[in-house]
Protein backbone atom coordinates (compact mmCIF):
# COMPACT_ATOMS: atom_id res chain seq x y z
CA UNK A 1 0.00 0.00 0.00
CA UNK A 2 1.34 2.58 -1.29
CA UNK A 3 0.63 6.84 -1.20
CA UNK A 4 -0.29 7.29 -4.89
CA UNK A 5 -3.46 4.98 -4.42
CA UNK A 6 -5.07 6.76 -1.88
CA UNK A 7 -4.05 10.45 -2.69
CA UNK A 8 -5.79 13.25 -3.93
CA UNK A 9 -4.15 13.52 -7.54
CA UNK A 10 -3.64 17.38 -8.54
CA UNK A 11 -4.95 18.96 -5.50
CA UNK A 12 -6.73 22.69 -5.38
CA UNK A 13 -3.89 25.11 -4.12
CA UNK A 14 -3.75 28.99 -3.56
CA UNK A 15 -1.10 31.25 -3.67
CA UNK A 16 0.58 33.88 -1.31
CA UNK A 17 -0.86 36.36 -2.74
CA UNK A 18 -4.13 34.92 -2.50
CA UNK A 19 -6.62 36.80 -0.23
CA UNK A 20 -8.36 35.02 3.25
CA UNK A 21 -11.89 35.23 1.20
CA UNK A 22 -10.20 33.45 -1.91
CA UNK A 23 -9.16 30.68 0.00
CA UNK A 24 -11.97 30.15 2.09
CA UNK A 25 -13.87 30.20 -1.18
CA UNK A 26 -11.46 27.88 -2.37
CA UNK A 27 -12.03 25.00 0.33
CA UNK A 28 -15.61 25.91 0.89
CA UNK A 29 -16.20 25.02 -3.14
CA UNK A 30 -14.06 22.12 -3.48
CA UNK A 31 -15.07 20.61 -0.19
CA UNK A 32 -11.75 20.36 1.01
CA UNK A 33 -10.40 21.24 4.38
CA UNK A 34 -5.93 21.62 3.16
CA UNK A 35 -4.82 23.45 0.80
CA UNK A 36 -1.19 23.78 -1.04
CA UNK A 37 0.51 27.17 -0.82
CA UNK A 38 2.40 27.65 -4.69
CA UNK A 39 4.35 30.22 -5.46
CA UNK A 40 5.21 30.37 -9.21
CA UNK A 41 4.70 26.45 -9.37
CA UNK A 42 6.61 26.14 -6.20
CA UNK A 43 5.87 24.99 -2.87
CA UNK A 44 6.05 27.08 -0.42
CA UNK A 45 3.55 26.51 1.94
CA UNK A 46 0.38 24.60 3.40
CA UNK A 47 -2.99 25.84 4.57
CA UNK A 48 -6.05 24.09 6.44
CA UNK A 49 -8.96 25.07 7.33
CA UNK A 50 -8.26 25.74 11.18
CA UNK A 51 -5.76 28.63 10.21
CA UNK A 52 -8.24 30.43 8.16
CA UNK A 53 -10.46 30.04 10.82
CA UNK A 54 -8.48 31.02 13.97
CA UNK A 55 -8.01 34.23 12.35
CA UNK A 56 -10.93 35.27 11.90
CA UNK A 57 -11.61 38.29 14.52
CA UNK A 58 -13.38 37.08 17.71
CA UNK A 59 -17.34 37.10 17.99
CA UNK A 60 -16.63 39.48 20.77
CA UNK A 61 -15.74 42.01 18.39
CA UNK A 62 -16.86 45.41 18.17
CA UNK A 63 -15.87 46.16 14.67
CA UNK A 64 -18.56 46.18 11.91
CA UNK A 65 -19.11 43.70 9.33
CA UNK A 66 -17.63 46.05 6.80
CA UNK A 67 -14.70 46.52 8.55
CA UNK A 68 -14.46 42.48 9.54
CA UNK A 69 -14.46 41.96 5.64
CA UNK A 70 -12.19 44.85 4.97
CA UNK A 71 -9.46 42.90 7.60
CA UNK A 72 -10.29 39.90 5.91
CA UNK A 73 -9.73 41.56 2.46
CA UNK A 74 -6.09 42.95 3.43
CA UNK A 75 -5.17 39.38 5.18
CA UNK A 76 -2.72 37.24 2.77
CA UNK A 77 -2.33 33.45 2.53
CA UNK A 78 1.75 34.38 3.00
CA UNK A 79 0.54 35.55 6.85
CA UNK A 80 -1.01 32.69 7.95
CA UNK A 81 0.42 29.59 6.20
CA UNK A 82 2.39 27.03 7.69
CA UNK A 83 6.43 26.92 6.63
CA UNK A 84 8.26 24.52 6.01
CA UNK A 85 6.31 22.03 5.11
CA UNK A 86 6.98 18.11 5.84
CA UNK A 87 6.02 15.99 2.28
CA UNK A 88 6.44 12.65 0.33
CA UNK A 89 6.36 10.98 -2.85
CA UNK A 90 3.98 8.68 -4.33
CA UNK A 91 6.02 5.33 -3.85
CA UNK A 92 6.19 6.14 0.33
CA UNK A 93 4.86 3.11 2.02
CA UNK A 94 1.17 4.76 3.74
CA UNK A 95 2.21 3.51 7.29
CA UNK A 96 5.52 5.18 6.59
CA UNK A 97 3.19 8.65 5.50
CA UNK A 98 0.66 8.01 9.15
CA UNK A 99 3.92 7.63 10.67
CA UNK A 100 5.12 10.97 9.86
CA UNK A 101 2.06 12.55 10.11
CA UNK A 102 1.21 11.30 13.93
CA UNK A 103 4.91 12.40 14.36
CA UNK A 104 4.76 16.05 13.80
CA UNK A 105 0.87 16.09 14.83
CA UNK A 106 -0.26 17.15 11.11
CA UNK A 107 -3.28 16.30 9.10
CA UNK A 108 -1.27 15.71 5.54
CA UNK A 109 1.03 15.77 3.24
CA UNK A 110 1.59 16.88 0.26
CA UNK A 111 2.91 14.80 -2.46
CA UNK A 112 5.81 15.69 -4.88
CA UNK A 113 7.63 14.46 -8.04
CA UNK A 114 10.92 15.84 -7.32
CA UNK A 115 9.97 19.53 -6.91
CA UNK A 116 6.27 19.44 -8.86
CA UNK A 117 3.39 18.90 -6.68
CA UNK A 118 1.10 15.66 -7.79
CA UNK A 119 -0.98 14.90 -5.00
CA UNK A 120 -2.12 15.39 -1.23
CA UNK A 121 -2.50 12.60 1.68
CA UNK A 122 -4.61 13.65 4.63
CA UNK A 123 -5.77 11.77 7.21
CA UNK A 124 -9.37 11.23 5.76
CA UNK A 125 -6.98 9.04 2.97
CA UNK A 126 -5.18 7.21 5.80
CA UNK A 127 -8.87 6.50 7.91
CA UNK A 128 -10.37 5.38 4.30
CA UNK A 129 -6.82 2.78 3.58
CA UNK A 130 -7.77 1.51 7.42
CA UNK A 131 -11.18 0.39 6.61
CA UNK A 132 -9.99 -1.54 3.92
CA UNK A 133 -7.02 -3.09 5.99
CA UNK A 134 -9.37 -3.90 9.04
CA UNK A 135 -12.08 -5.43 6.17
CA UNK A 136 -14.68 -2.72 7.82
CA UNK A 137 -16.72 -2.49 4.18
CA UNK A 138 -17.03 -6.23 4.18
CA UNK A 139 -20.11 -8.65 5.84
CA UNK A 140 -18.22 -11.65 7.53
CA UNK A 141 -17.57 -13.07 10.82
CA UNK A 142 -14.09 -10.94 13.30
CA UNK A 143 -12.52 -12.70 15.73
CA UNK A 144 -9.94 -11.58 17.83
CA UNK A 145 -7.33 -14.08 18.80
CA UNK A 146 -4.07 -13.86 21.83
CA UNK A 147 -1.49 -16.07 19.98
CA UNK A 148 1.84 -17.10 20.65
CA UNK A 149 4.84 -15.33 19.27
CA UNK A 150 5.95 -17.80 17.67
CA UNK A 151 6.57 -18.89 13.92
CA UNK A 152 4.02 -20.93 12.45
CA UNK A 153 1.15 -19.73 14.62
CA UNK A 154 -0.41 -17.43 11.94
CA UNK A 155 -0.37 -20.17 9.39
CA UNK A 156 -1.88 -22.53 11.52
CA UNK A 157 -4.54 -20.64 11.96
CA UNK A 158 -5.14 -19.71 8.57
CA UNK A 159 -5.00 -23.38 7.52
CA UNK A 160 -7.73 -24.21 9.95
CA UNK A 161 -9.88 -21.32 8.70
CA UNK A 162 -9.11 -22.85 5.16
CA UNK A 163 -10.11 -25.91 5.96
CA UNK A 164 -13.33 -24.79 7.69
CA UNK A 165 -14.19 -23.32 4.61
CA UNK A 166 -13.55 -19.38 5.33
CA UNK A 167 -11.81 -16.96 3.52
CA UNK A 168 -9.80 -14.45 5.00
CA UNK A 169 -10.98 -10.80 4.25
CA UNK A 170 -8.69 -8.97 6.68
CA UNK A 171 -5.93 -9.97 8.67
CA UNK A 172 -3.99 -7.55 10.95
CA UNK A 173 -1.61 -8.18 14.20
CA UNK A 174 -0.39 -6.18 17.03
CA UNK A 175 1.92 -6.31 20.02
CA UNK A 176 -0.21 -7.09 23.22
CA UNK A 177 0.96 -5.82 26.70
CA UNK A 178 2.06 -9.24 27.94
CA UNK A 179 5.48 -10.32 26.50
CA UNK A 180 5.76 -13.03 24.22
CA UNK A 181 2.23 -13.05 22.13
CA UNK A 182 0.44 -10.91 20.14
CA UNK A 183 -2.93 -9.77 19.13
CA UNK A 184 -4.18 -10.90 15.71
CA UNK A 185 -7.45 -9.58 14.34
CA UNK A 186 -9.29 -11.97 11.26
CA UNK A 187 -12.14 -10.83 8.99
CA UNK A 188 -13.48 -14.12 7.16
CA UNK A 189 -16.30 -15.12 5.35
CA UNK A 190 -17.53 -18.66 4.78
CA UNK A 191 -16.84 -20.72 7.55
CA UNK A 192 -19.45 -21.70 10.43
CA UNK A 193 -18.85 -20.13 13.99
CA UNK A 194 -18.67 -23.67 15.68
CA UNK A 195 -15.51 -24.19 13.30
CA UNK A 196 -14.23 -20.98 14.05
CA UNK A 197 -14.52 -21.40 17.84
CA UNK A 198 -11.89 -24.33 17.87
CA UNK A 199 -9.49 -22.72 16.17
CA UNK A 200 -7.19 -22.62 19.06
CA UNK A 201 -7.81 -26.75 20.19
CA UNK A 202 -4.51 -28.15 21.15
CA UNK A 203 -2.27 -25.14 21.21
CA UNK A 204 -1.95 -21.89 23.24
CA UNK A 205 -3.87 -19.42 21.31
CA UNK A 206 -6.63 -18.09 22.92
CA UNK A 207 -9.97 -16.71 21.62
CA UNK A 208 -10.68 -13.13 22.66
CA UNK A 209 -13.66 -12.49 21.14
CA UNK A 210 -15.76 -13.23 17.95
CA UNK A 211 -18.89 -11.70 16.33
CA UNK A 212 -20.52 -11.28 13.21
CA UNK A 213 -20.18 -8.08 11.48
CA UNK A 214 -22.09 -5.81 9.02
CA UNK A 215 -21.44 -2.19 8.69
CA UNK A 216 -22.00 -0.69 12.14
CA UNK A 217 -24.64 1.78 11.99
CA UNK A 218 -23.74 4.85 14.77
CA UNK A 219 -26.03 5.88 17.19
CA UNK A 220 -27.35 9.65 17.26
CA UNK A 221 -27.98 11.79 19.75
CA UNK A 222 -29.54 14.88 19.57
Amino acid sequence: MFVRSYMTVDPIYVSPDDNFHQAMHALRKNKVRHLPVLERGRLVGIVVEKDLLSNQPSPATTLSLYEIYSLLETLRIRQIMSRPVYTVEGDCPLEEAARIMVKHKISCLPVMEGEKLVGIITETDIFRALVEVLGGAAEGTRFVLRVPDKVGELALISDRIAEAGGNILAITTAKAKQGGYGIVMIKETGAKKESLLKLGEGTDVEILDIRHTSQYEPRLFE
